[in-house]
Parts: structure tokens; C-alpha cells; sequence
């Protein structure tokens, strides 16, 4: 339990304060920041959209709140709230479920601090002195350990508030199980220590009345998935100890956030999403670098990490205080260094890590303005409150739209005229958006995907629940109809033993050992070197093949190894320190059989399918490659085959229309495979993926289907939800990869259209023009789908 305060210096009037008590702050000319930045880099402004200014629609104070809460808030300025704050904390208080999902510095935090802090408060007066405990989970240890200081800074008497991770000491985890009654912690601590020594947290439990989930756009994919099974168990256990805790959720802006946190928590769910704060004008720009010199291309761009350093340095060379989002720290540290180099030492980078001092060192430099410009990667999205800037660079697309917005919101926060530019990189989905702006200003944000049913991920879930209390016919209200299918499983495994009262774990360990919520399931291969015995890190074991097999060069912190043993049953890669010269790429075959068909949609003579699907892949070999791109070896690796069982969206069209569409019998492989690379570039335009969350395979000839067929698949084991994603958008998906690809001035075929960092097959063969036939013919039906 750690007793934090604002650093010296720093505000501690939260954000959502009305308008009404605020000085309103001299404005700023984006659009004049913006002019200037002509001739600044290499590239060029291809688009400007202003989002208008929004007014503030207000309420007034709950009278249900807890007299001592509402003093500890009113004393720092509050005494109105926000029409969403208002509406979220009503519903919550009465008993329902709910998730607000509003903006960015929107104050979303207040409409679950209310209900929650009010029914700990009352609890005061238990003999035990918490008759009501609360449960506030977050993302991110830096994420709860700042709400823990805002919940101190309160100093509401009688609520005890501590974090609980897995830095906490033990004697401080006695404490807060017997004393705390507002505990800040996170999914897999829940996962490991909360929910397997359940019985030593009885009184808690008994006495739970919130369960707070921030920041819930987080869980999609696996992790959400995983989360989801967590809560599953959170909520049977409560249940075992007569405690039915109301659910409050605080999300980004994301499509559907109600169905998103119903799949979550399993329970239907009230959604809040009409933002009632006030919001400043925002001015966006989409921004192409020109070309990169001596790339040897035709078309090739430069990086957006470096011309956003430029446009960094122009705009602080101007006294706009800027922020840059990167999508690496190597990213990040390269655009500090760069701007620094030009613009002065007013510069710091950001990343995850940082202690709570540090990061509120650099919350306070920014807002005193000993900062001029901070680099950033996604981790500044959670945990950090930077609020007042003027500009917001965005380094390449950064995946989502409900991110980009995320992002988007750390400028004008302090209602001033906000300047946004997203600099393009030399990828396919950046080349698409800033060529067509109306599919970043006029498309609504992604849906958050996960799949809680998907049984790779439930039964580890069900399995901890036997071992924590035994599972029964009746926990498939909680778990879903495939309970029964996953026990018998189980048993016949020798995981799980039935009984007369339900079935029970059957082993000595605890199974919450075995599987992480951020994996796949499969023991991570640790990276070793060898002559001090250190582990440097590791990697998963999906892609320990490819990244550490004998003889590949591994970067780690700006320092090369070289890989001279994968030890795939120890699951370790032993390395040596040194850079050879040269880089390395793998190559792999893979194939993909059919196991079911769920779903199918006809265009004409095409047709689209969703279903389940077995990949095999193997890594054959791999090259060595010379700065240049010069191909100086190509070693054979013998590593096993590796299979697959997930999902899949594929499609089949007959090899005559592809031919009398004018494609020859010899360009239908490169053709395909160009239109597989760049769908699953492009797929993030439909679905919250990342390219390296799915894989695909093209073939001319499937043995299934017996005709040409593509397929794009889930990177997991049962699948994630983003291929069933693009099925129901496949429309839009497959155009938007038509246009990109179309769109692009290279002739032959580039990083920005068809040509893929992860390809197997060194990106051979790949035929443009081929693409374009084959997804002009595919959907050229595709209205009568």
C-alpha cells in the first residue's frame, strides 16, 4: 500500500471541472501552425478537416451521493457534473451494469468514482468498517497506481484505498486483504493470487458491491478473451460468497460498447455514449512523406518516424508544444534524438516502464512548459495525465480508428484549438487513408472483438474454476453451452475428475500456473545468452521459428545476437553478443485444410466462406541479407511443423472467370498472393487487428475446394474474432484492398501495396496488376451477396 501524492508543482483539480470556473485560454492558430509547416520534411499535406467545437451539456449534483464524497469532490472544484458523468453514476447506483464510452479527457472516471467511493463511504459504519468493497481493475499497473492517488488525494474518512500487484509486499497484501476496502488492481492478479486464495479473501468478497473495469476497450482479441473467462470466475465466486456486484465499465470510443462489455462480463449491459463535455475545435492533417533518398525504388517513402521528427521540430521551432506517437520505442527514441538535435533539449521520450515519480515529473514539465515536445508510444494512451498540448503528430496509422481519436484528444485539452496530423507511412492501409480522408472522417470506429466462447481460451478458464470451487451443470449460465463438451475434455485429459457434487481439478498444481492472459497458451521461448546465463527476454512460441531459430540475428535493445541454438524442448534460444553484418529472414511453406464451413456468402460465381480452419506452416530456411537488401546466403533450417486450429474468412472463384478476365494460367499464383498480402493490410480498416495478429495463404489449386482460394485467419488457437470481423465486412474490406493497391503509383509492386514485412515466401511471386483483375472479377457481384 503506497501512499502517493501529486508531485510539487501540480494541479490536483481533475479534468472534468465545468467550464463555467475556468478562465478561457488565449487560442491557437492551427491552421496557421499548419501552413507553416510547408517545405518542412519531404513530403506534402494532402488533406485538412476541421471538427467543430462541441458546447457542454451539464447536470446537476446526485443527491444520492454520500455526504462525505461529495465534500472531498466539491472541495477540489467540482460541484456539477457532465450529462454522461451524470447518467453513467445513476444507472450504477441503482443497480445496472453499465459502460460510458465518450472521449478522451471527457471525465469518464467521475460517473464510476461517484457510485463507487459513495457505497464504500456508507460501508464505514460496519463493524468491520467495510460493509460495501469495491474492486477497480485497470489495464495497467501505472493506470491503478494514479487512481490510487486521486482516491487518497479525496481523503474521504474511512475509505481505505490500496493497490494491489504484483510488486506488492507480502506483509502489505495481508493488510489490504483484511482492512482495504477499495482494491486497485488488474486482470491477471486477479487471475493468479486473487481468485485461487478466494477463502482468505472471504470477507471482501462477501461484502463486494462494484466491480469497475477502465479503459475496457482494452479486452478484444485473446487478452479479452481471457479477460472475459476471468471475470466469469470473479463473478461465481461472488456468487459463492452472496455477493452480486454491480459492473461498471469505462471505454474509448468504440462501436457497439455495450455489446463489447456484455461479451466482457457476460451480463447485458446499459450503455452511456452521448459525450456531454465540451470540446474545442480540432484541426486534422493528413500528411505523405516524399520520397526515401538512395532507397533504389521507384516509389519508396520515407519513414514517418523521420519526417515526423521534422514536423515535430518545425512546429516546437514555433512554440507549439507538440506530442508524437510512434508505434515503437525505438521509434520513439529516434524522434526524441532527432528533434533534440535541432530543436533543443526540451524534448523527452515516453514509454511504459516508468515509475509513478517519473512520469509525474513529466506530467508537470509538460504542463509548467519545461517541455516543449514529448515522443510516445501507445503506452502514454493509459496511466499519464498530459493534458494542454497543441499539437498531436501521429507517426503512421496507429492501428485503429478509436485509437487515432484517443490519441487525437491529447491536444486542446484545455479547450484551446487543437492541430492533428497523421503522417502516413510506407504501408498500404497509411498510403489508402490519406488518399481517401473519407474513410478516417466519415467511417464510424471499429467494434472491440473478442470471442469469450472460443474453447482454447475457456478451458484453462474452466479448469482454474474446478481447482478454485468445483464446476457444476449449473455454471453453464456463466461459462456457455459448450461447457458440457470442454468438462468431458477435461476428465478424459486427466485434468479434471467428475464427482457426484461436480467435477474438481486433479492434480496437485494450480493450474492458474500454467497459462497467461496475454499468451496463446504455449510456453514462451526464453532468450538466453549464453555466457552469462541472462535471460534478455522471449517470444512467443508462435513465432519463436521464425525470429530465433540457429543462426538468426536478434535485435534486443539496440544490441545484435546471434541465435546458435533453438532448444525447442527446453524452450530456450541460446545467443551470443555480436553483429555479423548482415540481417536474416525466414522463409516458410504453409497450407491450410478446411474443417468447417459456418457461414457462406455467393457473389455470382464467387463465393465467401467463415468457418474453422487447420494452418500448417513450417520454417524451411532462411536468408542472410545485407543492409542493401543483398541476398548473401540461404541456409536450411529441419524444424517440425507447426499446426494451427482457428478461424478463417476464405473465398473461391473458378479459374476460367479468372482467366477470361484476362489473367494467364502463370500469373493466377502472383496474383492471388498479392491480393492476400494486401487484404490482411488492409483488414484493420474493419477490424481492432494488428497485420501481425493474422496470417493468410493463397494457393491457385486448394484440395478442398478444388478452385483458386485465399484465406486470411486468426493468428490464435480457436481463432479472435477478426476473421469473422471481416467476413460481415467484406465488402468494404475487399474494395478498400482493391483501391489501395490500384491507388498505388508503383509499377510493379511495393511496401505500400502489395509487398509484406512477414511474407514467408521472401514476396515471391507477387503480381499488381494480377491483384487488381482478381479482386475487380471477385467483387464484381458482390451487391447480390
Amino acid at each position: 500500500m503506497t501512499n502517493i501524492a501529486p508531485a510539487p508543482g501540480t494541479s490536483q483539480v481533475p479534468p472534468e471541472r465545468p467550464p463555467a470556473v475556468e478562465q478561457q485560454p488565449a487560442d491557437f492558430d492551427a491552421r496557421a501552425a499548419l501552413a507553416a509547416l510547408d517545405g518542412v520534411g519531404t513530403g506534402q499535406l494532402l488533406h485538412v478537416h476541421e471538427i467543430p467545437a462541441r458546447p457542454a451539456q451539464e447536470a446537476g449534483w446526485p443527491g444520492w451521493v454520500n455526504p462525505q464524497v461529495a465534500a472531498a469532490v466539491n472541495g477540489t472544484g467540482i460541484d456539477r457534473l457532465w450529462s454522461h458523468q451524470r447518467r453513467a453514476a445513476d444507472l450504477a447506483w441503482s443497480g445496472e451494469h453499465v459502460v460510458l464510452s465518450t472521449g478522451t479527457a471527457s471525465g469518464k472516471s467521475l460517473g464510476y468514482l461517484l457510485p463507487m467511493l459513495s457505497a464504500v463511504a456508507d460501508g464505514t459504519a460496519a463493524p468491520t468498517g467495510r460493509g460495501a468493497t469495491a474492486i477497480y481493475l485497470a489495464p495497467t499497473k501505472a493506470l491503478a497506481a494514479d487512481q490510487e492517488a486521486r482516491i487518497r488525494g479525496f481523503a474521504i474518512p474511512g475509505v481505505r484505498a490500496a493497490t494491489l500487484d504484483g510488486d506488492t509486499p507480502l506483509d502489505e497484501r495481508r493488510w489490504i486483504r483484511d482492512h482495504a476496502a477499495l482494491v486497485l488492481t488488474n486482470p491477471d492478479l486477479l487471475h493468479h493470487t486473487l481468485l485461487p486464495g478466494h477463502e482468505r479473501w472471504a470477507s471482501f468478497l462477501r461484502a463486494l458491491k462494484y466491480v469497475v473495469i477502465d479503459e475496457c476497450h482494452v479486452y478484444k482479441g485473446v487478452f479479452g478473451s481471457h479477460v472475459a473467462g476471468v471475470i466469469r470466475r470473479l463473478r461465481r465466486l461472488a456468487a459463492r460468497y452472496r455477493a452480486e456486484p454491480t459492473f461498471v465499465l469505462a471505454s474509448a470510443t468504440v462501436a457497439t460498447p455495450g455489446l463489447h462489455a456484455s461479451e466482457l462480463i457476460g451480463l447485458p449491459v446499459r450503455e452511456v455514449t452521448v459525450d456531454g463535455s465540451p470540446r474545442a475545435p480540432m484541426v486534422v492533417g493528413l500528411w505523405q512523406p516524399g520520397g526515401k533518398p538512395g532507397s533504389g525504388h521507384e516509389t519508396a517513402r520515407r519513414s514517418a518516424v523521420a519526417e515526423s521528427a521534422d514536423l515535430m521540430a518545425g512546429l516546437i521551432g514555433r512554440g507549439v508544444q507538440t506530442l508524437t506517437f510512434a508505434r515503437s520505442r525505438v521509434g520513439v527514441e529516434v524522434v526524441a534524438e532527432m528533434v533534440r538535435a535541432s530543436a533543443g533539449d526540451h524534448v523527452a521520450a515516453y514509454r511504459g516502464g516508468y515509475l509513478p515519480e517519473e512520469r509525474r515529473a513529466l506530467e508537470n514539465d509538460l504542463r509548467t512548459g519545461k517541455l516543449r515536445g514529448l515522443a510516445a508510444t501507445s503506452a502514454l494512451e493509459l496511466g499519464i495525465d498530459v493534458s494542454g498540448l497543441d499539437a498531436v503528430l501521429l507517426a503512421g496509422w496507429p492501428g485503429t480508428l478509436a485509437s487515432l481519436w484517443q490519441r487525437a484528444g491529447r491536444a486542446g485539452r484545455s479547450r484551446r484549438t487543437s492541430l492533428v496530423v497523421l503522417v502516413a507511412d510506407d504501408d498500404p492501409l497509411d498510403s489508402f487513408l490519406v488518399h481517401h480522408p473519407d474513410a478516417v472522417f466519415e467511417r464510424p470506429v471499429e467494434a472491440a472483438t473478442l470471442d469469450p466462447g472460443n474453447p482454447f481460451v475457456l478451458a484453462p478458464h474452466v479448469a482454474a474454476a474446478a481447482h478454485e470451487l468445483p464446476v457444476t451443470t449449473a455454471d453453464t449460465e456463466l461459462f456457455g453451452p459448450s461447457l458440457p463438451g470442454i468438462l468431458d475434455s477435461l476428465v478424459s485429459g486427466g485434468v479434471l475428475r467428475k464427482r457426484p457434487r461436480g467435477w474438481f481439478w486433479a492434480r496437485d498444481d494450480r493450474p492458474a500456473d500454467h497459462f497467461s492472459l496475454r499468451g496463446g497458451g504455449e510456453d514462451d521461448v526464453r532468450i538466453v545468452e549464453t555466457r552469462t546465463a541472462r535471460v534478455l527476454g522471449t517470444v512467443d512460441a508462435a513465432r519463436a521459428h521464425a525470429a530465433v531459430h540457429t543462426g538468426a540475428v536478434y535485435l534486443h535493445q539496440g544490441q545484435s545476437y546471434v541465435v546458435t541454438e533453438l532448444d525447442l524442448e527446453a524452450t530456450t534460444a541460446q545467443v551470443v553478443v555480436g553483429d555479423p553484418g548482415w540481417s536474416t529472414v525466414a522463409q516458410s511453406v504453409s497450407a491450410f485444410d478446411i474443417k468447417h464451413s459456418e457461414r457462406e456468402t455467393r457473389w455470382g460465381d464467387a463465393v465467401l466462406h467463415f468457418g474453422t480452419i487447420k494452418v500448417r506452416t513450417r520454417v524451411t530456411s532462411f536468408q542472410r541479407l545485407l543492409p542493401s537488401g543483398e541476398v548473401i546466403g540461404i541456409h536450411q533450417l529441419d524444424l517440425p511443423e507447426r499446426e494451427l486450429v482457428t478461424r478463417g474468412v476464405w473465398w473461391t472463384i473458378d479459374e476460367d472467370e479468372l482467366l477470361a478476365a484476362g489473367l494467364a494460367p502463370g500469373e493466377l499464383p502472383g496474383a492471388l498472393h498479392a491480393a492476400e498480402h494486401a487484404s490482411i493490410a488492409m483488414l484493420p480498416l474493419v477490424a481492432q487487428s494488428d497485420r501481425w495478429d493474422v496470417g493468410g495463404v493463397s494457393t491457385a489449386l486448394h484440395p478442398d475446394t478444388g478452385l483458386p482460394t485465399v484465406v486470411v485467419y486468426d493468428g490464435y488457437p480457436g481463432g479472435a474474432g477478426f476473421a469473422e470481423r471481416a467476413y460481415g465486412e467484406a465488402a468494404t474490406w475487399l474494395m478498400a484492398t482493391r483501391a489501395a493497391i490500384a491507388g498505388c503509383p508503383c509499377s510493379d509492386g511495393c511496401p505500400a501495396c502489395v509487398q509484406s514485412p512477414k511474407c514467408g515466401n521472401g514476396n515471391n511471386p507477387l503480381d499488381k496488376r494480377g491483384a487488381v483483375v482478381v479482386l475487380d472479377r471477385l467483387l464484381r457481384d458482390h451487391h447480390t451477396g
